[in-house]
This record gives structure tokens, sequence and C-alpha cells, in this order.
């Protein structure tokens, strides 16, 4: 609805025939993504002005009081069904905020509204992989307050999608603290347990629709889960990976006078490799417009992000070197079928990827095998010459799911990944190598 009215917030009540795309076309949208690069969509099935969707049987203000689709269409379906066709996992996103619903402010009666219809996406749609809830939670002193009963809504959730991810105001994914795509330099999924309640307090929420949130950084604590910031907690550790969100353009719904103002893939490219390569998700929020088409200045942009983010798979050289492993180490290749262990008492450790010739370097990606945890907690990189000199060296902390290190060094004979600090048995599962190329 929002798209309909030029609006970033709605104020509720819209007159649901002011909804009328005229040729929406989810399968493109999806194939559009998926170009992009992408694995999932999340749609947002409602927003804060209260407008469904899909045809809910608890609510008078949805699409099925629209003129589109005579009133019988359900985008939820069509999204889902396109995701399903082209192999894209789907996922929901529904405002816990309803500027239409009476019974917002009313606690157990909204409760039961919002549960009535979380059930209707959870339970219509096929498997969800992802059912993110925002904080919103509007009016306040002089307007309806609701406390929302978070647990229920997880346990709706744990029980009719058990597969099901739980983000950002949720148990299982959480906000990297910005929505602009800022990342930590170091972003641990190990975290003290009361940062999951953090995310779910109305303040952390978007207050004002400014135009400016979806820009702004704000980074509560730069340091979360390191070892000085676990040890000055009293907290049991939780797993909270992170997930980094940001928009095409300066807001999140689709306003013609921005079409001037999309993201350019290099951008977009650049934070792609700092959240995918800095141990979170990426979600990229991209909003079609009022005619049901993805605007063509999203469409080239998703097509040009796609060709740099495949440029890392076509630059990797590892495959071509020659491992070798410090005598300390198990020397199983890390790689496709192979995982580098290493026993936190073998520490340091380090494996060499030596090439026959000298190759220019973007950087590299190291991955841990997260199934056994997150347990690296230093390393160094080191770019030797034919004769062994280092050129030039990167260190970090965190590795985690991935860690993209840039380093543009020419003249590259061996690459050395040392690991200096760890929380237990190391499990290395990937060491990537990236020549320079034009994209990076």
């Amino acid at each position: 609805m929002n798209t309909m009215t030029d609006r970033e917030w709605g104020l509720g009540h819209e007159d649901p025939a002011l909804f009328d795309p005229v040729d929406v076309d989810a399968r493109a949208w999806v194939r559009d993504l998926a170009a992009a690069g992408m694995t999932a969509v999340i749609l947002t099935c409602k927003h804060h002005d209260g407008f469904a969707l899909w045809p809910s049987a608890h609510s008078a203000h949805t699409v099925a009081a629209s003129p589109w689709r005579g009133g019988s269409g359900d985008l939820v379906r069509e999204v889902a069904d396109a995701c399903a066709a082209e192999g894209l996992a789907f996922g929901v996103y529904l405002s816990p905020w309803d500027r239409t619903e009476a019974t917002y402010g009313t606690g157990t009666p909204y409760d039961d509204f919002f549960v009535a219809q979380l059930t209707e996406l959870l339970t219509g749609y096929g498997p969800i992989f992802s059912v993110w809830l925002d904080g919103a939670n509007g009016e306040g002193a002089d307007g309806r307050r609701q406390y929302y009963d978070w647990d229920r809504y997880y346990a709706l959730v744990r029980r009719l999608q058990p597969d099901a991810v739980i983000s950002v105001c949720g148990p299982d994914v959480r906000w990297c603290g910005n929505e602009a795509g800022d990342t930590r330099p170091e972003e641990w999924s190990v975290v003290p347990a009361s940062l999951r309640e953090a995310e779910s307090t109305a303040s952390r929420s978007q207050q004002v629709d400014d135009g400016l949130f979806s820009r702004l950084v704000r980074s509560d604590e730069e340091d979360l889960g390191g070892r000085d910031a676990l040890l000055a907690s009293t907290d049991p550790l939780v797993w909270y990976p992170a997930e980094v969100n940001t928009s095409t353009r300066p807001g999140w719904f689709h306003h013609p006078a921005e079409d001037d103002a999309v993201r350019s893939p290099e951008e977009l490219f650049e934070i792609y490799r700092r959240s995918v390569g800095g141990n979170a998700t990426f979600l990229l929020n991209v909003p079609p417009a009022a005619t049901g088409h993805i605007a063509e200045s999203d469409r080239a942009m998703l097509a040009r992000l796609g060709e740099l983010i495949r440029s890392l798979d076509e630059s990797d050289i590892a495959a071509t070197a020659v491992a070798e492993f410090s005598a300390s180490s198990l020397s199983a290749a890390p790689g496709p079928g192979g995982v580098w262990r290493v026993e936190a008492d073998d520490v340091p450790a380090s494996v060499v990827l030596r090439f026959e010739t000298d190759a220019d370097i973007a950087g590299v990606a190291l991955r841990e095998d997260i199934v056994q945890g997150q347990r690296v907690d230093g390393f160094v990189v080191r770019f030797r010459g034919a004769d062994g000199t280092v050129l030039a060296e990167r260190s970090g902390a965190s590795v985690g799911a991935q860690r993209i290190v840039d380093a543009a060094v020419d003249g590259v004979r061996a690459v050395e990944v040392e690991i200096v600090g760890c929380r237990g048995p190391v499990a290395l599962s990937q060491v990537r190598v990236f020549r320079r190329t034009g994209a990076w």
C-alpha cells in the first residue's frame, strides 16, 4: 500500500481501491533476485498500515477488498509459488504494529489477532525459511500502547514451521545494529544471551518516518563477542548470528523520485564482501514499483551485482595451489569434502598454498565448519613472493561462516594462513584465494 501512496509509513485505513498494480509478475521479481545471487526472498506481507497482501480471514483490510485481480488476488501466494518454481527459499515479514486493527493496544485481544494472521502465513504457503519480525511499536504515551507477547509468537513459529529461523526481533538471527549496511570489523556469532532481549525492545525500533533511518549507522557496541566482552558479562552464551540489512534506495518502498538514487552495484558488492564476508548474512531490500514491476534502474543494478558476486568464484585460484600444513595440524585440505582440523594445543598452526607462477591477488576468504562452532579468534594471512619474502600481511580475529580479507598484492607465489588464537579445536572448511580482476 505504501508503494501506491508514495509513503514509507502508511497511516492505516487507506482505501483498498488504491491497491491495483497493473501488471504484477512475481516470477520476474524472483528471477531478477536470483540473477543477483540471492538464495531466498522475504516478502513484506503486511506493513504498519495494516493492509494485508493476502486475503486474510481476520481482517477486511486486505487485497480481497481491492480491485486487483478482481478481488481474488493473493500476492503472498504468487511470490511463494514463484520462489518454489525458481528454487529460492521463501520467508515472511509481518509487522507487529497495525495502524488499522481496532484491537491494537488492548493486550491479549490484539495478540490473538496477530497470532491468527501469522498462523495463516505459516500454514498456507508451504515451507517458510524465515519469519522476519521487527520491533515497530508506534503511538506510545499519547496513543495506543501494545506490549507484544513475543514468547507466544515464537512458540507458534516453532510449532508450525520448526525449520524457520526467527529473525531480528527473535532468538535466531540478530540485527547488526543499523540499516545502512555497515558491518563490524569483527563479528561474532557467540554472544551474551541478554542481546536477544535487547533486540525485542520497542525503544530500539524505528520511531520516526524521516527517510534517514535506512542510511543511519548505529552500532551500539563495536565488540559483542570478543574475549573481553564475554568475560565482562555474567550471561550464558548463545549462538546468535548477525544479519546486515539495507535497501537499494534511501527508503524501503519504491518512490519514482528515487529512481536516480539507487545504490550502485559496486557499493552493494562492497557491502556484500563486508557482510557475507564478515560472518553475517546480507538482506537487500528491493521494492517493486506501483506498476507491479521492479524498476529498470534496480534491475540493471541487480544484474551487475550478480556478475560481481559470481566473479568471486570465477577468480578463485586456490584449487591450483599445492597445500602444505604445519606438522602440528591434520592435513586434510580445506575445501569441498575436506576440513583442516587443528587441536587447540597445537595452535599456532598454518597452511601454505603455493602457486607455480606469480599471481596478482585481490584477497582471500576463510570459512570455519560452523557446525562445530565459531572457534578461531586470531589469524594472520601472509602473502609471499617467489623468494619467500613477505609482500604483505593481514590479520584479524573472527572467521565464522566466512571471512573475506582484502589484500591487493601483486607477484604472489604463496599464501600462508596461520591460526594464532582459538577457543577450542579449529575446523577450517575452506581457504579461497582470489586473483585480481576488474571487479575487485
